[in-house]
């Protein structure tokens, strides 16, 4: 078989993979679960990387992550190793993480710093910005460095959020909406002034759609997260249908001394993808520490009380956030494979706190740590019954399960578009 063949085999079979992905799409039948090769079959996976991974923007850090010059992290979405790093300036880039020589990848460590970035194959080296200073005179007279700058990323940041997108033309959406209310909501927090202190990765054999699916309902919270409910309330958000006229007026009472701080508070969305809202914890409740209780003695940013509640941030396809008084954590979703996902967990705090002394690392992470374990569970049990012939698609509440419905509703919306001719 000839490499034409080869080669017309692999484009026949992605035509018939996205044609059968906008099949099913089409098909579905409103306010259900997915079909099930949509949650496990290999073909339609590398069309979710494709179509949403490669194509949408993606919640990948935090800014104070790499607060100084040369610093930089590495993520892995897909196959498409990435490289984030602050320049002289201290402006924040994303490049496809491989040289412009034969493809290497120039930083393989999670996070670090560097004066410019050296391939370790063959030294070639570039500056933070992307631009090749040096290939050696074995390139011959002729070679031009200018043309071999790193390939970038697109990048956007606010309120301390770092975003990228890999297509080759960042989508039109309402982003910029969303990252202009993002920098009024996060301000007083002073991201900059913050730094991680705890971090965690676990491995989930599941979709990563059934992650996020979890994630937009708390109609399995009662039943499966004693340390979550210590100190949430499970009504989703100011808007949640089932949210009782007593939740309502408890909302307002806590808004009113928000409004008093100056510290934002109400819903804001943006289209089913986007969200911003603050919503009380339980009452005496000061963070999500396992008793209510401070997690950190320094509070963060402009803050002059402990009682903030949660903001909760969303963002498809990707993460999901709870900003606090004095720590906050952020969730960020990397699929792996059909039925493989990676989710990272990372708590901040102010800057100045000292760990052992202001604040302790396992009790920040104790009962997140026990909820994403939780929730681990859940999801491989879930992949598991959908990977039964027995499975059909299930209805979901239009109460209890409305936000898995506006995701299921993002994405097929955002496939089928991508997908279009």
């Amino acid at each position: 078989m000839s490499h034409n063949d080869l080669l017309n085999i692999t484009c026949a079979n992605i035509t018939d993979a996205s044609q059968k992905m906008t099949d099913l799409l089409r098909s579905r039948k409103p306010d259900y679960s997915l079909p099930q090769p949509l949650y496990n079959d290999p073909a339609l996976f590398r069309i979710d990387m494709e179509e949403i991974f490669e194509k949408e923007w993606l919640f990948v850090g935090m800014s104070s992550e790499i607060p100084k010059k040369g610093d930089y992290f590495t993520i892995e979405i897909g196959q498409n190793p990435v490289l984030v790093v602050r320049d002289a300036e201290g402006n924040i880039n994303a490049f496809h993480n491989t040289c412009r020589h034969r493809g290497s990848r120039l930083c393989a460590a999670q996070r670090g710093k560097v004066a410019n970035l050296v391939c370790p194959y063959h030294q070639w080296t570039y500056d933070l910005k992307g631009n090749l200073l040096f290939a050696g005179t074995e390139m011959g007279q002729e070679f031009a460095l200018k043309d071999h700058g790193l390939q970038k990323a697109h990048c956007k940041s606010a309120g301390g959020f770092i975003f990228v997108c890999l297509a080759k033309t960042a989508p039109d959406s309402d982003m910029d909406a969303f990252l202009a209310t993002l920098d009024e909501y996060m301000a007083p927090y002073d991201v900059e002034n913050t730094k991680l202190a705890a971090e965690s990765q676990m491995y989930e054999k599941a979709n990563w759609k059934l992650v996020i699916e979890n994630n937009r309902e708390c109609y399995h919270c009662a039943a499966s997260h004693p340390e979550l409910l210590n100190s949430l309330l499970e009504w989703d958000d100011t808007e949640d249908p089932r949210a009782p006229q007593s939740f309502l007026d408890y909302y307002q009472s806590q808004a009113a001394a928000w409004d008093e701080q100056g510290v934002p508070h109400r819903h804001q969305s943006f289209g089913l993808r986007n969200r911003i809202v603050r919503m009380p914890l339980k009452e005496g409740a000061k963070v999500m520490t396992i008793d209510g209780g401070e997690g950190c003695s320094k509070l963060m940013g402009s803050f002059t009380s402990y009682f903030q509640g949660s903001m909760r941030i969303l963002h498809l396809p990707n993460s999901w956030n709870h900003m606090q008084s004095d720590h906050f954590i952020v969730f960020r979703v990397l699929p792996i494979s059909a039925q493989e996902t990676m989710v990272t967990t990372k708590w901040f705090v102010h800057k100045d706190a000292v760990e052992g002394v202001d604040y302790d690392p396992e009790r920040l992470r104790r009962v997140w740590d026990a909820t994403n374990d939780q929730d681990r569970v859940l999801g491989e049990e879930n992949q598991r019954g959908i990977n039964s012939v027995g499975y059909q698609p299930g209805p979901y509440s239009k109460t209890y399960e409305f936000g898995v419905i506006n995701f299921i509703d993002w994405y097929s919306e955002t496939l089928l578009k991508n997908l279009a001719p």
